[in-house]
């Protein structure tokens, strides 16, 4: 059975270390990259299973790039994983077809059930602690 082919995108490379080191030996890493417009072409042209970005890119933002795809058709599933916890932010996620929504803070313990539920189509957003949204 082939292995779920993931795109991460996130402008900060030692926080892409510990994400490509907790997921690589479930999934494929198929591409790593640090801006939104990177983001967009590398999801058109990989087309990943999932991609999991940040919000806060330079270039073009995550929700950009992400709502960017969806206009050119690209069906891969969307995980943010993110510092921010306003509840607008999730909105504005969910409102571009984004199925998942992590707190950074929470990534060791929420990112792979949060890939799983995203693959069986389920929606999956971390709960966000007074004492998390602190850090």
């Amino acid at each position: 059975m082939n292995k779920v082919r993931i795109l991460l995108a996130d402008d900060h490379p030692q926080f892409l270390e510990i994400v490509e080191r907790l997921l690589g030996p479930t999934f494929e890493i198929v591409g790593i990259v640090g801006d939104g417009r990177a983001l967009f072409e590398a999801g058109l042209n990989l087309k990943p299973d999932v991609i999991v970005t940040d919000i806060s890119m330079p270039v073009m933002n995550g929700i950009e790039a992400v709502d960017e795809l969806r206009k050119a058709n690209c069906a891969s599933k969307v995980i943010f994983l993110t510092v921010h916890s306003d509840p607008d932010f999730v909105r504005a996620c969910l409102a571009i077809g984004a199925i998942g929504y992590i707190f950074k803070p929470r990534v060791a313990v929420d990112l792979l059930a949060g890939i799983r539920e995203a693959l069986a189509d389920h929606l999956f957003i971390s709960r966000f602690d007074i004492e998390e949204s602190c850090v």
